[in-house]
């Protein structure tokens, strides 16, 4: 791996869709923030310095989802920005909940400590909403909050937002929208959506973990969830992580790079791997992420192949892992219909430092592995 990864430990990384390795200016924000110091609640210069530092990188932040920097909420992450959207839109006072059964666990899990009856929004074969089964439940009983993610953080699949939250706004509801895995990855523009809430995550871009944000449209009230202090105009108390916020502005800036379509270097490594019995999942789908892969080998469980690939040296993902690090069931893969290959799922995604020879020694790797276990399956006695 070359350039500035972060991967000290050596190998291929192609877990972006986990956490992109620090860019070098989120680095440097950072440092300079910490070395700054500061409580940008404070009144004297270095206050003001910190309260600067913070402004900067809002407007840097806003520009990912073409919004004004007062509609950015800071919080401590996606996990946080999802949770404060759901919660808004419940004090909004919004009836019911329905999520798509693909959503994140954050999402998925905060859906259910909400109070309200839960419906799931299915999906088909390669992993889209059913928009019509939506517009059915919507015109049963409207006033629902909506949760749908841009970009699958497993499949890669794309979703219509726009073309739901059409839906969800004519029937007087709320669009919740995780965007964890699209920012920097195609353009987002919030009023284009139609979305009330997105969330983002800086470590998902290149910048720190533990830092994230919550965009509101204007016609949708964020309920504090945090009590205590002013900071975020009132929204969310508590003294802000000030190296973390400068680190996500400066990733967030570092997004609007222009950066090659890994579509080809994705579809030549699922064509080796296809041609060996691998299934690609959600293909056939509308749109994709051009730097995810998500491909199942039947018969092999996914924490073999991370291990086998991980002591190569090629850093991936299982389909879906907890936060213990243990391998489960993909639940994605489960709601496509393919339970028969959710418990072998591999993901593989790359980002702002790969290049085509990451895609490839992946793919050669993987070949490998998979023909050294046909060999040693060969000679095993029945």
């Amino acid at each position: 791996m070359t350039g500035e990864t972060g991967a000290s430990q050596g190998g291929v990384y192609l877990d972006y869709n986990a956490a992109a390795p620090l860019r070098a200016a989120a680095r440097a924000a950072m440092l300079s923030a910490l070395e700054a110091g500061g409580n940008a609640s404070s009144v004297h210069a270095a206050g003001r310095a910190a309260r600067a530092r913070i402004e900067a990188a809002r407007v840097e932040v806003a520009a990912l989802a073409a919004v004004r920097p007062d509609q950015v909420v800071f919080t401590s992450g996606g996990a946080e920005a999802n949770a404060l959207g759901l919660a808004s839109a419940v004090a909004w006072g919004v009836a019911r909940v329905i999520v798509s059964a693909v959503e994140h666990d954050t999402v998925a899990a905060a859906a259910e400590t909400l109070g309200l009856p839960l419906e799931i929004l299915p999906v088909d074969g390669e992993g889209v909403v059913d928009l019509a089964w939506l517009e059915r439940a919507l015109a049963c009983e409207p006033r629902a909050l909506v949760a749908l993610m841009a970009a699958n953080n497993e499949t890669g699949v794309i979703q219509p937002v726009a073309e739901a939250a059409a839906l969800v706004r004519a029937a007087g509801g709320w669009l919740h929208v995780d965007a964890v895995q699209a920012a920097g990855k195609f353009r987002l523009d919030l009023a284009e959506l139609g979305a009330h809430s997105l969330s983002l995550s800086a470590h998902k871009l290149g910048g720190p973990a533990g830092v994230g944000a919550l965009i509101a449209a204007a016609d949708a009230p964020i309920s504090r969830q945090l009590h205590g202090g002013g900071q975020e105009r009132g929204l969310r108390a508590g003294t802000e992580n000030l190296a973390g916020i400068a680190g996500f502005g400066a990733a967030a800036r570092e997004a609007w790079s222009p950066s090659p379509d890994q579509s080809a270097w994705r579809d030549a490594a699922a064509a080796r791997i296809e041609a060996l019995g691998g299934v690609v999942i959600g293909k056939g789908a509308p749109r994709r992420l051009d730097q995810t892969l998500c491909v199942a080998m039947a018969r092999w469980p996914s924490e073999l192949q991370v291990i086998a690939l991980d002591l190569a040296g090629i850093r991936v993902s299982a389909g879906a892992a907890c936060s213990s690090g243990k391998v489960r069931a993909s639940r994605v893969l489960q709601a496509m219909g393919r339970d028969d290959l959710a418990a072998f799922a591999l993901r593989v995604s790359g980002g702002w430092a790969t290049t085509p020879s990451d895609w490839a020694a992946f793919a050669e790797t993987f070949e490998s592995l998979l023909t050294a276990r046909a060999r040693r399956a060969a000679v095993q006695p029945a």
